[in-house]
């Protein structure tokens, strides 16, 4: 029996999500960036999310949020053979302009106060910083990255 190989218009996908969220306001923002930059979904870790009046789109109808109580949980829900990119303004960090979107990603961003600590850091497969000295909202980041991903994959 021939096994059959179908090809699909788009391989891969991603989903992006906050670590202890400061201002509710940023993940409708993010929500409505990912649905528009071709996100399967977003998340939360440690801070639930009220509906908020920034996801004009109605984006929470066309993907979906998830929360995970810690970055644990995450971890044990990550999609198979799907890489933790952290997105940290590190020394070490691979810049967002030399970064190679893996096929299937989930990017965690931190908060603009406290980023993400060293700990998560170290549990994350890759870790990429965007331009700049100072930290960004992270909506905003998290609209910057997923547009050079879309950019940069052609999607």
């Amino acid at each position: 029996m021939a096994r059959l190989k179908q090809t699909y218009e788009q391989n891969g996908f991603f989903g992006i999500g906050i670590v202890n969220n400061v201002d509710e306001i940023n993940i409708g923002t993010l929500w409505r960036s990912a649905y528009i930059l071709g996100a399967s979904f977003i998340f939360t870790v440690d801070k639930k999310y009220k509906k908020q009046t920034t996801d004009v789109t109605n984006a929470w109808q066309k993907i979906p949020l998830y929360h995970y109580d810690t970055i644990e949980e995450l971890k044990e829900n990550l999609p198979y053979d799907t890489p933790l990119v952290a997105v940290e303004l590190e020394e070490d960090a691979v810049e967002l302009a030399d970064f190679k979107h893996p096929d299937r990603a989930v990017y965690l961003l931190g908060n603009e106060r406290s980023g993400l600590s060293k700990q998560i850091l170290s549990q994350c497969h890759k870790v990429v910083k965007l331009p700049g000295s100072y930290s960004l909202n992270v909506s905003v980041a998290g609209s910057i990255l997923m547009y050079d991903r879309s950019a940069k994959l052609g999607k």
